[in-house]
């Protein structure tokens, strides 16, 4: 039997959750329409986040630039005063390393550009070759590399790079191997791009806990996907304890907490927020570090007023 009292203190949890989804920022967002099989679409996540109170919303798709969407849904939906934010996704669908999708991306209101994620050789290799699961079969994905067969960064890098700088838009490493992104994130600084993050850096990518803390030490950001951690998602594969560890290894500053969710059989974005913010609770952080963990410190990278 519930006694009264844990009955008012998980009452007092949730309303604090509440409160701390108000102003949170998902940059992760992975909503439809989309070739892979989706529980949300955009309009739908952008009324759950408005419903929940979060401020922006970026939309990941791997396979195209959602931009011109966004920049739809600001003029016919305003009303919902949600931030809606994209990026470029550098895959085979976009022509790889292409600096003309960049630049027009960049121009049509792009805030982010994604270093090949699918099409990533390390994504590839990680995944035995195969794709994401997508709702029909797709074309096989090239292995693409930031580097060539001397370590090198390839001259259409640096000229995507130099195209972010101008942009002030976000480096994201994308799904590139962390060996990968030290050449790259050096270069990327060296030509003053100064909005860089590593997003699930554990994940695929590779990066131990010194590796996060060096990233960090250095200015970057690094994003943890929660549906790793929550209990509710059918991705989960690290426990409070090791999510603990990583946000410790990065500082509650440089730390950001992306749902990576709107896939079937998974929860929504905002419910995802709500089981990493008690998550946080439990692990003992106080509301200022979880703001920052769920919303300040991805205004800061992406540029976002709030």
């Amino acid at each position: 039997m519930v006694t009264s009292s844990k009955r008012d203190a998980a009452e007092d949890v949730e309303q604090r959750v509440d409160a701390l989804l108000r102003g949170a920022i998902d940059m992760h967002c992975h909503s439809g329409p989309s070739v892979m099989p989706r529980c949300i679409d955009h309009i739908e996540a952008m009324k759950e986040a408005s419903e929940a109170g979060l401020s922006a919303l970026l939309f990941k798709d791997h396979f195209y630039s959602v931009t011109p969407i966004t920049e739809l849904l600001k003029v016919h939906f305003g009303q919902y005063n949600v931030e809606l934010l994209s990026g470029v996704p550098l895959n085979d669908t976009s022509g790889g390393l292409n600096p003309y999708a960049v630049d027009h991306g960049l121009k049509l209101g792009a805030r982010l550009v994604w270093m090949p994620t699918f099409s990533a050789a390390n994504h590839i290799r990680h995944n035995r070759g195969h794709l994401l699961k997508t709702k029909v079969p797709m074309r096989p994905a090239k292995m693409l590399t930031v580097v060539d067969e001397n370590g090198r960064l390839k001259d259409e890098v640096k000229e995507i790079l130099d195209q972010i700088a101008e942009f002030d838009a976000v480096l994201s490493a994308g799904h590139l191997h962390i060996s990968e992104i030290w050449p790259l994130f050096e270069e990327a600084k060296a030509r003053g791009v100064t909005r860089r993050v590593v997003q699930h850096p554990t994940y695929t990518i590779d990066a131990t806990l010194p590796d996060i803390t060096e990233l960090t030490e250095g200015g970057s950001f690094v994003e943890h996907s929660l549906c790793l951690f929550i209990e509710e998602s059918r991705f989960q594969r690290w426990t409070a304890e090791e999510l603990h560890a990583m946000i410790e290894a990065g500082g509650t500053h440089q730390t950001i907490l992306g749902s990576d969710l709107g896939q079937i059989d998974n929860p929504t974005p905002v419910t995802g927020f709500r089981a990493v913010i008690r998550l946080c609770i439990e692990m003992g952080y106080d509301d200022e570090e979880i703001r920052r963990l769920t919303g300040d410190n991805a205004a800061r990278l992406l540029g976002v007023k709030r």
